[in-house]
């Protein structure tokens, strides 16, 4: 058991794992993760199953099976997907019974060719989150201007919804916006307002972004900045009438993630943003590595709070020094929904590759 993870969940912070194989499901590795790490869901992205399927063997055997079938890339990507994250819900799945649904998620995402196409999302959403049939199961849609309407509209069908590629203050109470009017919409209707959300803010790109033009004593600050900014929008979102009211009828809050949290400078803590960003009511995703190196070496020294820190001064100064920070977030989210575009069609690249091999092998 890890003192460090024991201390991050006392402050009220989940802790997430940003990964997921095969094969840390058969060996056993992420349920000693949920016994001895205190980790209580995951996430995933076309990253992380790029780099499975291509550096690993884990899905030789599927990818043999779903080419005999006649499958498609896409389609045998989404069949070993689902497969995977059903079998990570089961195993958190008593978290999430345990905390009424509030902790104990994985997470799905929606086809990144369709960030700009809000129908496409939506109906790829619905299909998925039906097939998924686990109830701790997200769907990620890209909280993009095209996205937030297929958020909305999710919400408002019930399907509950990871708000990915979000990096500015701005982008998230957008988010929030888009979830909290699917809520109230359903009350309006007379369904009920417990559809969980989440929304994912990206935190270690800024400063991957901005390291070679800031100087040294701001270098890894601004990442950390954007996430107390959010973090404070977040706490008085919550404080709001608006919340208060639809709280009254059985809503949830839709929680602020802390996601990118592996540090990009070799020379920083590979815990940096885990450290800085311990906040209640809160989540943070994290790679392995930097899970690991936080279980053995990392600490909670003080929390986030709701109103207050240095996160203004840091953004001015970082401004100053020449930094265009809205104009900076505008571009990383669109950088950000291309790289997924990239590794979507390495992935699908290689699952067909694969399929080939091994079904000649």
């Amino acid at each position: 058991m890890s003192a460090s993870t024991a201390a991050l969940q006392r402050v009220g912070q989940s802790l997430w794992l940003d990964n997921i194989t095969r094969g840390m499901l058969d060996d056993g590795t992420l349920a000693r993760y949920i016994r001895d790490l205190h980790v209580t869901g995951l996430t995933s992205n076309p990253s992380i199953y790029n780099a499975a399927v291509k550096d690993t063997s884990f899905y030789d055997g599927a990818l043999a099976a779903l080419g005999a079938r006649g499958l498609a890339a896409e389609e045998a990507f989404f069949e070993i997907a689902i497969q995977d994250l059903q079998r990570a819900a089961d195993l958190f799945r008593p978290v999430y019974d345990r905390t009424s649904g509030i902790d104990g998620w994985v997470s799905l995402e929606v086809s990144p060719r369709l960030a700009y196409d809000t129908a496409a999302t939506l109906a790829q959403a619905k299909a998925l989150h039906a097939r998924a049939g686990r109830p701790n199961l997200f769907i990620k849609i890209p909280g993009t201007p095209e996205g937030l309407p297929a958020i909305q509209e999710a919400i408002f069908a019930g399907v509950p919804v990871n708000v990915t590629l979000l990096f500015t203050r701005e982008q998230y109470l957008a988010a929030a916006e888009a979830y909290l009017r699917g809520i109230e919409r359903r009350i309006e209707a007379g369904l009920s307002p417990r559809v969980c959300s989440v929304a994912s803010l990206f935190i270690s790109r800024w400063d991957g972004a901005t390291a070679k033009t800031l100087p040294p004593e701001l270098v890894n600050r601004l990442g950390i900045a954007v996430g107390e900014l959010s973090y404070q929008a977040y706490r008085d979102l919550l404080a709001s009438d608006r919340f208060e009211r639809l709280c009254n009828f059985g809503a949830v809050p839709q929680r602020l993630l802390f996601a990118s949290t592996g540090t990009k400078d070799p020379k920083a803590s590979e815990s940096l943003y885990i450290d800085a960003l311990a906040a209640p009511n809160s989540i943070n995703t994290m790679p392995e590595k930097t899970l690991h190196a936080f279980a053995e070496g990392g600490r909670v020294a003080a929390t986030l709070s709701a109103g207050g820190g240095l996160a203004d001064s840091t953004i001015f100064a970082i401004e100053r020094a020449g930094v265009d920070v809205a104009a900076l977030g505008a571009k990383l989210q669109k950088d950000g929904a291309e790289a997924f575009v990239k590794s979507w069609d390495e992935l699908l690249g290689v699952i067909e590759a694969k399929s080939r091999v091994v079904a000649g092998g």
